[in-house]
């Protein structure tokens, strides 16, 4: 990658990652209790830290277990972002969530966040007896970017045949990476993704170009989809990802994979943080209401 792209990478990572990552105040959910703790995974691309949320309600078995990977165009480093989210799903679905600070570009571009989201997602599948949750019954999902993450991991524990997640969350994802963003239409003027910032989190993050189509980059060009997990795909109307997310959600069904599509009206990208609240509350739920079914069956 040149240094421009790196430097416009930066630029957005230190000026604008603390507004990007700007939850609504109306979304913090401050009812609900924060019972967490911080743990250290070891991954083939360096250690991660990863913070551990447990359900307030003591259980005589441990509870399953959701992998949660933030968004923020695998530039902005800050998990704290899906607080909210963490803590109700814990809540609600019953289940230890753990929240994984992965690496971030343009410091560590891909494949350094594949790989340690995967490994981290195998090693909290492996080890949940000396941390008291069910590494069986686990989940996996994320935001935009890492919505991104959750495919590449689904799919890479497909192909190694190591775990099975019992369900995948794929929430605003950037699926196509090949396609110029600003053919990537919204029905509105001002979408919150603009191509200029869709181009610098791309070029960051894939510095080289061959890799553009990669399934672990693109997932939504490969086609081979039969055999991942269950999924919930949740899109915006009016994000310029809809339309991949959508595409995606259809050939995961055609492949033969059980799909629950909803795409939320009159909603822009990350609205599940930035608002309108109603509709961020009704796709939060969804959400753990769909990991309660899947984690307890």
């Amino acid at each position: 990658m040149s240094f421009k792209p790196r430097i416009k990478a930066r630029v957005v990572q230190l000026l604008l990652g603390r507004v990007m990552s700007r939850v609504h105040k109306d979304l913090h959910f401050t009812d609900i209790p924060k019972r967490t703790e911080s743990i250290r995974v070891e991954t083939g691309a360096g250690p991660v830290t990863c913070t551990v949320y447990r359900p307030s309600a003591a259980a005589a078995a441990p509870a399953p277990v959701y992998v949660n990977f933030h968004g923020g165009g695998f530039v902005i480093t800050r998990p704290q972002q899906d607080d909210h989210i963490c803590r109700y799903i814990a809540a609600t679905a019953g289940c230890v969530v753990i929240n994984v600070d992965y690496a971030v570009a343009p410091q560590r571009p891909y494949p350094a966040p594949v790989t340690q989201a995967y490994d981290v997602t195998a090693w909290v599948a492996q080890n949940g007896t000396a941390n008291n949750w069910d590494g069986s019954r686990l989940a996996v999902g994320g935001h935009s970017a890492g919505a991104n993450l959750t495919a590449a991991v689904c799919r890479t524990a497909r192909d190694r045949g190591t775990f099975t997640p019992r369900l995948q969350i794929i929430d605003s994802a950037p699926l196509d990476q090949l396609a110029d963003p600003a053919t990537k239409q919204s029905p509105i003027v001002k979408p919150l993704l603009t191509p200029q910032l869709m181009r610098i989190f791309t070029a960051a993050y894939v510095p080289d170009p061959a890799d553009l189509t990669h399934p672990l980059v693109s997932p939504g060009l490969a086609d081979d989809l039969a055999g991942l997990p269950p999924a919930l795909v949740i899109t915006a109307e009016n994000d310029r990802l809809r339309d991949e997310g959508d595409a995606y959600a259809k050939a995961l069904e055609a492949a033969g994979v059980p799909v629950t599509h909803r795409c939320f009206e009159g909603v822009d990208h990350y609205f599940t943080h930035t608002g309108p609240v109603p509709a961020g509350k009704e796709a939060i739920d969804l959400m753990a209401t769909t990991l309660r079914t899947a984690l307890s069956a």
